[in-house]
């Protein structure tokens, strides 16, 4: 009785255990009920973990979480299974993936930040596949936010708090934290605590993370420099450098070239690359032949600060002056010019234009332009236009339009050699007419050509004497003046490009050779080349689509244009009428005939016009751009 009586307790017992360890591995499922103290049950066990391997005893995956930290972290109200959404059961299945999709939850969110960063953490190299485990990206987002411990990144408990973030991003670049850590940034940042000092989201961006071999990573970086220290970006943007970056290329220097990424040092540190020791030697990794004399090139050399920098400060102010004094006297000729034109011609005392008084076919010409004149003409004009758009797309690089012409043209390579042959072809149109005309006026003509006579193009008092003849005209005081074969306004704007040619010339040479050049001149005068070259391109362009196409085809008395300088001829009723003087003077020497000539064919005529216009139309789309450019940059 008695054994009967224990072996039905025994049995009894049993029982029950079995009951307790079948109801113990029952599986739970995840409902709407189920709270995060349900998984701090087991996770908040400190201590708790799950074996790697296959046996209890190899290595353990830590699955503790504390929940204070949890319970201060931005992501306390949300559930756990917000996040694990694999996780469907207690205890959970052997084989679920465990894996977290941060993304899809920001991109829901509302907030257009969220949706912004995960957009950019998509398209970073974070978010790319792994080369020695395609299954996983580089980086996740939890290695950078961290996981259960996720605060706001001005928390300073927060992986991503500006001093933390160093730390951070060494988990994984552990050499780029190192140099980090030797530079003036990270020194800042390690030993005085300073929060405005740069650490690694200033330069390489938060979530918009890309290969530092990425052309367009190099350019946001170089950018991101400038939040900084904008007034040395402002400065370099104006230096070739900075404009070919600004036009989105990289072949040229940026701010990491010269004062090296992650170890950047002061420039007095006997470390920097751009201690006066190291210069030399940064400046020949890309300038191979540099000389000692761009040791004093001043990179960040501004036209505002007169004691540091006194050359670049006068020859700024010069050419401001210079391109003021210009446009005013000229613009204020051509609207009183236009005015008094304008006027007559709605009086009925306009001048003869070639398309009145009959069939010009019927009617006499002068030849004004020989062919050689007239060609030399047409390749200069095609050769300025050219140098217009490439060098001004590059000078104002910030422009909405400069960074389409260039791509246009094939790059920033390819469109600096299209201005170095225009420059190149300009050049030699320039000094081949230069030797023409010595050799005219010292063998042709010698001791018979007179220097200031009525055909030398050479300034003389009666000059000064029409100008101010057109002045009283202008206003009403004095009667139209008549001309010789040249007229004021002509000799200026042959002169003109005298001066033009020496400044932008010698300047674009220094800058297409400065191993030359830098050997035996000082590196600031590269600092005044740039800008006399810029300035007075700039001049020259206005000069010749405002200036210069109202003198020869805007004025009403040529408008809508004249095209002597493609057919070499003009009216015999109008040369009597612009140069009296000069067929006065032929008809006493009994020299006319030898300059009648018939008029030009039908075709000749046609094609004139049509050159002229697209000349005209492509110098006012170059105005335009110019000027658009030159505002934009206020």
């Amino acid at each position: 009785m008695k054994n009967s009586y224990l072996g039905f307790l025994l049995l009894l017992g049993w029982l029950c255990l079995n009951s307790a360890v079948v109801h113990a591995i029952e599986p739970e499922l995840i409902t709407s009920d189920t709270t995060n103290a349900d998984c701090l049950d087991c996770h908040g066990v400190e201590g708790f973990s799950t074996p790697k391997g296959k046996f209890g005893e190899s290595p353990k995956r830590p699955l503790h979480v504390k929940p204070e930290v949890f319970a201060h972290s931005v992501h306390a109200k949300q559930a756990c299974t917000d996040c694990h959404t694999d996780i469907k059961q207690i205890p959970h299945k052997t084989q679920s993936n465990r894996t977290i999709d941060c993304v899809s939850c920001h991109k829901e969110q509302s907030i257009d930040k969220a949706m912004q960063n995960a957009d950019h953490y998509l398209a970073s190299i974070h978010a790319q596949p792994r080369k020695n485990d395609p299954s996983k990206p580089n980086a996740n987002c939890w290695d950078c936010h961290g996981k259960h411990n996720i605060f706001p990144i001005k928390d300073t408990e927060a992986q991503t708090y500006r001093l933390n973030t160093p730390e951070t991003c060494g988990r994984c670049h552990e050499k780029q934290l190192k140099d980090y850590t030797q530079s003036i940034h990270g020194a800042k940042v390690k030993r005085e605590g300073n929060l405005d000092a740069a650490v690694c989201s200033d330069c390489h961006t938060a979530h918009d993370i890309n290969s530092s071999k990425d052309g367009k990573t190099k350019l946001t970086i170089t950018k991101n420099c400038g939040s900084c220290h904008d007034k040395e970006y402002e400065s370099y943007r104006h230096t070739y450098h900075g404009q070919v970056a600004t036009l989105g290329y990289t072949h040229t220097a940026k701010c990491f070239d010269c004062h090296k990424h992650h170890n950047t040092q002061a420039v007095d540190n006997v470390n920097s690359k751009v201690h006066i020791n190291n210069r030399l030697e940064t400046c020949q990794n890309c300038h191979e032949n540099a000389t000692k004399g761009y040791l004093t090139f001043q990179p960040h050399g501004n036209t505002h600060d007169f004691e540091k920098y006194p050359e670049i400060w006068i020859t700024s102010k010069f050419m401001i002056f210079l391109v003021i004094w210009v446009f005013t006297f000229f613009w204020i000729h051509s609207a009183f010019w236009f005015y008094r034109e304008y006027k007559e011609r709605k009086t009925g005392k306009a001048k003869i234009r070639l398309d009145e008084n009959g069939d010009p076919a019927k009617r006499q010409y002068i030849r004004r332009f020989t062919w050689p004149w007239r060609l030399a003409h047409l390749i200069l004009a095609i050769a300025v236009m050219i140098l217009v758009l490439t060098g001004t797309a590059v000078l104002y690089a910030d422009s909405f339009w400069s960074a389409t012409v260039i791509s246009l043209l094939g790059g920033a390579k390819i469109s600096a050699i299209i201005h170095r042959v225009a420059a190149t072809t300009f050049g030699l149109i320039f000094f081949g007419h230069i030797i023409v005309l010595l050799y005219y006026l010292l063998v042709t003509k010698r001791g018979s050509f007179k220097w200031f006579g009525p055909t030398s193009l050479l300034p003389r008092w009666q000059d000064f004497y029409d100008l101010w003849a057109m002045s009283k005209w202008f206003v009403g005081k004095g009667p139209r003046p008549v001309f010789d074969h040249w007229a004021y306004w002509e000799k200026f704007d042959y002169w003109a490009p005298f001066w033009g040619m020496f400044i932008i010339g010698v300047s674009g040479l220094m800058m297409w050779f400065p191993a030359f050049f830098g050997s035996f001149l000082p590196g600031w005068v590269f600092n005044v080349a740039t800008i006399v070259h810029g300035e007075e391109a700039f001049l020259a362009g206005i000069f010749l689509f405002t200036v210069h196409y109202f003198n020869s085809h805007f004025r009403p008395d040529k408008f809508p244009q004249d095209t002597i300088m493609f057919t070499g001829s003009m009216t015999l009723e109008e040369f009597k009428e612009e140069r009296t003087l000069e067929y006065e003077r032929l008809v006493k020497e009994g020299k006319l005939e030898e300059y009648i000539v018939g008029a030009p064919s039908p075709r000749m005529a046609r094609y004139s016009k049509i050159l002229g216009f697209v000349l005209i139309v492509a110098g006012l789309i170059l105005l335009f751009l110019v000027l658009a450019g030159f505002l934009q940059g206020f």
